[in-house]
């Protein structure tokens, strides 16, 4: 490979989780047309649903999404494959998101189980031994899905600002200081607390400091913005303008911050709002290439779709003035695909 920027890398559910899958994908990505060209396991490893990449070093993340809950990193090799460099438990069930801190020093994992926690980084990136593991407390509104807390994002701040921590299971956006010195979590204010029964289940920064939370139980896209030192909700509309059961999963804003989209399941779309008005405008809905759109990345001038049930990767090129999608090719076979993450 001669273009590090073409390397992308899938996670995948295995068989642990129900799926298909046996580990991480990789694929090459012409930056042109949009397509991919999967090159196959690189890592054989229990449920990887969600990976993230270090900021500088080339090193790769993911969970295992078990019982026991697992985070490795991998060492990225120029071909796409992966090295071993480490692993450490998370302390929890079913960790299923995590990121590295903007300073690239700490790990942060979301354990679905309920709880956050936070491993350091060596220089060659390996995690060590958890610095903190918080437990979150209460529930919500549905008995069924919010029956405790069910932390399901932790998204730092890109200038080490607070930390935003959703959990599902309470209806809330926590915030939380991380102390570089000893790599402790601290409360930061107050959660933002979103309307009863929401289901809180990711967000995404907008470049001007907006960021956007879609709602799984409720089908909802909250706008929410720091005013006079406290966060407010700005707007909340629909996640899609479709009938029957709406199920959503991932939002992204994209990098110019001009359109939001919104993965639904259950309709099997991506919604595309404009960001041009006082709320988010639903301006085309499109079909996601396959069943049960899991996850959404952005990169370029195009869209991916992870198709979980379809065993398929939905490619799109994204129309750069109304940022409607389109797709490129038929979809992509991958075996229960759960996250993508393109190198850029």
């Amino acid at each position: 490979m001669t273009d590090s920027g073409e390397l992308v890398h899938i996670g995948c559910y295995t068989p642990q989780s129900g799926g298909r899958g046996e580990g991480i994908v990789a694929a090459r990505r012409d930056p042109r047309s949009g397509r991919l060209d999967i090159l196959g396991t690189v890592a054989a490893t229990p449920s990887p649903s969600f990976l993230a990449r270090h900021p500088r070093l080339p090193v790769l993340y993911a969970v295992g999404e078990l019982d026991d809950g697992v985070v490795t990193a991998w060492t990225i090799g120029p071909d796409g494959g992966l090295a071993a460099l480490g692993s450490q438990p998370t302390g929890g069930a079913s960790p299923c998101h995590l990121a590295v801190s903007s300073d690239g020093a700490f790990l942060l994992t979301a354990n679905y189980g309920g709880s956050v926690v936070v491993h350091p980084l060596d220089p060659a990136g390996a995690p060590g031994p958890r610095t903190d593991l918080l437990k979150h407390d209460g529930h919500g509104a549905d008995p069924d899905r919010q029956e405790g807390p069910h932390v399901h994002m932790v998204s730092p701040t890109p200038d080490g600002g607070p930390l935003l921590v959703v959990d599902l299971g309470t209806d809330a956006v926590y915030r939380y200081d991380l102390d570089p010195s000893n790599g402790r979590l601290r409360s930061h204010g107050t959660p933002v607390r979103t309307s009863p029964g929401t289901g809180p289940r990711h967000l995404s920064r907008h470049p001007d400091g907006r960021f956007f939370v879609v709602g799984e139980l409720n089908a909802t896209v909250h706008e929410y913005a720091d005013e006079s030192g406290a966060v407010r909700e700005r707007s909340r509309v629909a996640a899609s303008g479709r009938g029957g059961h709406v199920q959503p999963s991932d939002i992204v804003v994209s990098g110019d911050g001009r359109f939001l989209y919104v993965g639904n399941r259950g309709v099997d779309t991506v919604g595309v709002f404009a960001l041009d008005g006082a709320q988010p405008r639903l301006v085309a809905e499109v079909g996601s290439g396959g069943h049960w759109p899991r996850q959404l990345a952005v990169t370029g001038i195009h869209l991916y779709v992870a198709n979980e049930r379809s065993h398929t990767v939905g490619v799109f090129a994204v129309d750069p003035e109304s940022g409607v999608p389109t797709p490129v090719g038929d979809p992509v076979a991958v075996p229960s695909p759960t996250c993508i993450l393109p190198t850029t």
